[in-house]
């Protein structure tokens, strides 16, 4: 049956291509998972935080490997793309970071992550996350990446906010953890029009891609609606 609408991005745009490393500020990159990386996994989900904010725990570092195995398989399915989030200097890993429920037809993604205990707080993860934002909008050709957390989770939100992400809607009772059902937060990062951009470049190249465009009226609306937003610094 043929499509009224084409594709917003080809299919096999990522598969036929081998996944990229990605260069990010501060001394950081990302880069595809490996297999041996199966130790660093296994240990990163020890974390009780990990744990919790993404409802799942590894056994053991054979768990982890079949993990490591399905991201790089995502990648050839073009169903989603998982990175490793690495310091340059010496090449430690210390977080992850991906698109899943990739969906090129209609060009939108959900952008997930997560961060050592050790590096929380240095601004690790907005780096990375707008890094690969920029990457997926401007490369790729996505239309639309929503990031979608718990309320509770208030350094995720810290973090998207930092990576330009504008916050959107509320979604009620929309995530199941271990203490129960919570309420998500929506940010999203889109195509946008010249007209919606900030005005204001931000002095980090690297973030400024994603942050320009950052509604006023979008960050606005979330100090008003998150308690406690102002003031606070963002990690």
């Amino acid at each position: 049956m043929p499509q009224l609408v084409p594709a917003v991005v080809p299919a096999g745009r990522l598969g036929r291509s081998d996944q990229p490393a990605l260069a990010v500020s501060a001394g950081l990159f990302l880069r595809p998972w490996e297999l041996e990386d199966a130790p660093f996994v296994y240990e990163a989900y020890q974390d009780p935080a990990i744990q919790h904010w993404t409802r799942r725990r590894a056994d053991c570092e054979i768990e982890t490997r079949g993990w490591i195995a399905r991201w790089r398989q995502g990648w050839r399915a073009e169903t989603d793309a998982h990175w490793a989030v690495v310091r340059a200097h010496d090449g430690a890993l210390i977080g992850w970071v991906a698109l899943c429920s990739l969906d090129l037809a209609v060009g939108r993604a959900d952008c997930r992550y997560w961060i050592l205990p050790s590096v929380r707080g240095q601004g690790v993860a907005p780096a990375a996350v707008a890094t690969l934002a920029s990457w997926a909008l401007d490369t790729v050709g996505l239309h639309r990446i929503e990031i979608a957390h718990p309320t509770a989770n208030e350094a995720a939100c810290r973090v998207a906010l930092k990576s330009g992400f504008v916050p959107e809607s509320t979604r009620r009772s929309a995530q199941l953890h271990a203490d129960g059902w919570h309420d998500v937060h929506v940010h999203v990062c889109v195509q946008e029009g010249a007209d919606d951009l900030v005005e204001e470049v931000p002095p980090d190249r690297t973030l400024g891609r994603v942050q320009r465009r950052l509604h006023r009226r979008g960050k606005d609306r979330l100090r008003d609606r998150i308690p406690g937003r102002q003031g606070r610094q963002d990690r």
